[in-house]
C-alpha cells in the first residue's frame, strides 16, 4: 500500500520527494519509459513522493553532484530523500521499488549477485541511445 510504505501524507508541511528523477524528453525511448512509468507511480506522483523532471528545463540542476547535462542525457540520475545521488540502474531499480506490480524487477535486478550485470546491460543500452539520439541531432 502507498499510503503505508510512504507515510501519511495528511501532514501540513511540504515534504520532500523520495526520489526526484532527472531524465531527457528529447529521447523518445526514454520519454516514453518515463511516461509510463509515472503512469504506474500516479498515486506516488500525486502524493508528493517522487517527482520527474526534464533536464532540458534544468540543465544545471545537479551541477553541484558533479553531473552534467551531457551525463543525464545519457543516463538517468535521481536524487534520494536523504540527498544521496543515483545513476543509471540504480535509478531504474529505485523507481521499480515504488512501482506497484514492479517491486518484483526491483528484486530481481538489483539483488547483490545480479547488479553489477543489470549495470553494465544499462550502461550499454544507455550508451547506444545516446550515440543514435547525437546521430538523430536530437540535441
Amino acid at each position: 500500500m502507498v499510503a503505508e510504505r510512504y507515510g501519511s501524507s495528511d501532514s501540513c508541511t511540504m515534504s520532500v520527494p523520495l526520489l526526484t528523477v532527472w531524465y531527457n524528453t528529447r529521447c523518445p525511448v526514454c520519454d516514453a519509459g518515463i511516461r509510463r512509468q509515472r503512469r504506474r507511480l500516479i498515486e506516488v506522483v500525486k502524493a508528493g513522493h517522487v517527482e520527474f523532471r526534464d533536464i532540458n528545463f534544468e540543465p544545471a540542476s545537479l551541477a553541484e553532484h558533479g553531473a552534467s547535462l551531457e551525463d543525464i542525457r545519457r543516463r538517468l540520475h535521481a536524487i534520494d530523500a536523504e540527498g544521496r545521488l543515483l545513476v543509471g540502474a540504480d535509478v531504474a531499480i529505485a523507481v521499480w521499488r515504488m512501482t506497484p506490480g514492479e517491486s518484483w524487477l526491483a528484486t530481481l535486478f538489483g539483488n547483490p549477485i545480479a547488479l553489477p550485470l543489470t549495470r553494465l546491460a544499462y550502461d550499454r543500452l544507455a550508451d547506444l541511445l545516446y550515440a543514435w539520439n547525437r546521430r538523430k541531432r536530437r540535441w
